[in-house]
């Protein structure tokens, strides 16, 4: 039953039917905007040298530069005044609204008299969207709870939605226009269903702090995705429990970590060692010759150097610190991996910021040097690599734990001899027989890539977070299981890019590593690493228990299928 609806009463004027007056900042300067900036511009650069002229000649005849006479002490009262007018009216211009070319865009809001926030409580109907097919009804077995509504557009938004339609406004520019994140992505997400003629409906759009990812961590924004995060454990590791957020889609996931949190438990709990923690970039550089590209190989490689790169590399940041430089040549090309400390922070900016210092540096001695590319692919980011599964990148942590035969047997329903024998034929030789690279495990990346979700971390770095050596081994005459998980590239961070966002923020806190470690820097985001290994072996050793007991199909069957009836969902 429709209701009637009252207009908001607005004051919108539009250039095509009457002529509107524009209050701007500048209209309080007494000269037009470009003529105050000129003349303040050329005052601050004429006293500037004026200053720096007379200071020079005093200098030359051995006077105190504290010492002025009048011009000098006017000079320096009107660069004050011109820098301080600079500083706060110059580019005034700039962020003002630019007044649109076309008829169609000269939209001029002069009040908006809406008390609520924008896109809330308004009482102006709906525009119908062509294009756009209503939603097919389910049927009636099927309850579905209707997604939050969208509040229709304003009649403001409305004329900046039909612009970004015409291509005369770009999308990406509508939080500097509007300042406004939360409203540019309702307008921008409107104008794209009029674009595609397609819905987004079930794409949240309220209840998310678009302030928080602009300029960080997304761009053009139209909603957010929602994934359920669940709770494996508490794990006991190294004498701390651990409730392991777990943001995942797939059914079983977090049931199967938690049934192998449960075996580690009752068995005392697991233990991680940190074997390494150091994040890599590896820049390519061309020279002439292979002989010179060998001769800079040389050069870095040499130990009487390294404290010259070193103290080169650490002004970047006072976290990142260079542990080592590895130089590899094909030809005449050279590729420098350098490895270096960040602190709380995953690093890859951090590690950046030293190398391009490096490369600065070289060009003084090394002047035919031709950097080609900041990264060259062998650091290696986000791609499978020997080199990291040799080398390690980020942290490097080994992860083990002693199961007591009888919890195998009650817990995990299956023998210590049925786990042993399947982790060597599907571990180790099946991975062998496929060519694995690092992925001598069961399913390691189904638990790093859900923790990585829930704590904000770079999903696309699971490639080689991923990387895993899962092994088991019957000990005390074959009563128990020995299990471990080493795991040489585990890139974790627990500030910066996606950490701090709320709901992510959240699932660090609850692991109590959120944010930097102010007392002992870098311990958060190694014990986080730590975390992800014991997750990836609670996983690891439910998961070949199943499979060992002949469970897997059952269980996947039970907890991982949908009882709706997909024949009634369609695109719309």
């Amino acid at each position: 039953m429709e209701q009637t609806r009252k207009p908001m009463k607005m004051k919108v004027k539009f250039a095509e039917n009457e002529e509107a007056k524009v209050f701007k900042a500048s209209d309080a300067l007494p000269l037009p905007l470009y003529l105050t900036n000129a003349v303040f511009f050329t005052l601050f650069f004429s006293v500037a040298y004026f200053l720096l002229t007379s200071w020079r000649e005093k200098i030359r005849s051995h006077t105190p530069l504290h010492v002025l006479n009048l011009s000098e002490i006017v000079s320096i009262l009107v660069l004050v005044a011109s820098f301080v007018y600079l500083l706060g009216f110059f580019g005034i211009d700039f962020v003002q609204t630019p007044s649109l070319k076309d008829e169609e865009e000269d939209i001029i809001v002069q009040e908006d008299a809406r008390i609520v926030p924008c896109g809330q409580a308004l009482e102006c109907p709906r525009p119908q969207i062509a294009g756009i097919a209503s939603p097919k009804p389910a049927q009636k077995a099927i309850v579905e709870k209707p997604a939050m509504e969208t509040p229709p557009p304003t009649a403001e938004d409305e004329e900046i939605i039909k612009a970004v339609v015409a291509g005369t406004i770009p999308s990406y520019s509508l939080e500097s226009k509007l300042g406004d994140c939360k409203r540019a992505a309702s307008i921008r997400r409107e104008a794209l269903q009029r674009i595609t003629g397609k819905s987004l409906e079930g794409l949240p759009l309220e209840g998310f702090d678009y302030e928080s990812i602009l300029g960080q961590c997304c761009e053009m924004p139209v909603g957010y995705v929602t994934i359920p995060v669940g709770i494996a454990g508490p794990l006991m590791l190294d004498g701390r429990e651990f409730s392991i957020p777990m943001a995942t889609t797939e059914g079983c996931l977090v049931a199967s970590t938690n049934r192998g949190c449960k075996a580690i438990n009752l068995s005392g709990g697991a233990s991680s060692v940190l074997l390494k923690d150091g994040m890599t970039r590896a820049p390519v550089v061309r020279f002439n010759s292979a002989k010179r590209a060998a001769e800079l190989k040389f050069y870095m490689e040499d130990p009487e150097n390294y404290e010259t790169i070193s103290m080169v590399f650490n002004k970047s940041s006072r976290f990142g610190r260079l542990q080592s430089v590895q130089c590899a040549v094909a030809g005449k090309n050279l590729y420098m991996r350098f490895c270096c400390s960040t602190g709380d922070a995953m690093g890859m900016n951090m590690v950046s910021k030293g190398v391009q210092n490096v490369l600065d540096f070289l060009q003084n001695d090394f002047p035919d040097m031709d950097v080609i590319g900041i990264s060259g692919n062998y650091c290696s980011d986000k791609k499978p690599a020997a080199v990291n599964w040799i080398e390690g990148r980020g942290k490097s942590v080994v992860c083990e734990a002693v199961i007591q035969g009888d919890i195998v047997t009650k817990v995990l329903k299956t023998n210590v001899a049925a786990l042993v024998e399947l982790n060597m034929l599907k571990n180790l030789t099946g991975s062998a027989i496929a060519g694995a690279l690092g992925g001598f495990n069961a399913h390691a990346s189904n638990i790093v890539s859900a923790v990585y979700l829930a704590t904000g971390q770079d999903p696309a770095q699971n490639i080689e977070s991923s990387h895993c050596l899962t092994m088991m081994e019957a000990i005390n005459d074959g009563k128990d299981l020995h299990v471990s998980v080493t795991m040489p590239s585990i890139e974790v961070g627990t500030v910066g890019g996606g950490t701090q966002l709320a709901s992510q923020s959240a699932c660090l806190n609850l692991l109590g590593v959120k944010g930097a470690n102010r007392e002992a820097p870098g311990s958060n985001a190694r014990q986080l690493a730590a975390v992800v290994a014991g997750s990836v072996l609670a996983g690891e050793l439910s998961l070949m228990s199943a499979i060992a007991a002949g469970q897997l199909v059952k269980s996947h069957m039970k907890y991982n299928r949908s009882s709706k009836d997909v024949t009634t969902v369609s695109s719309a």
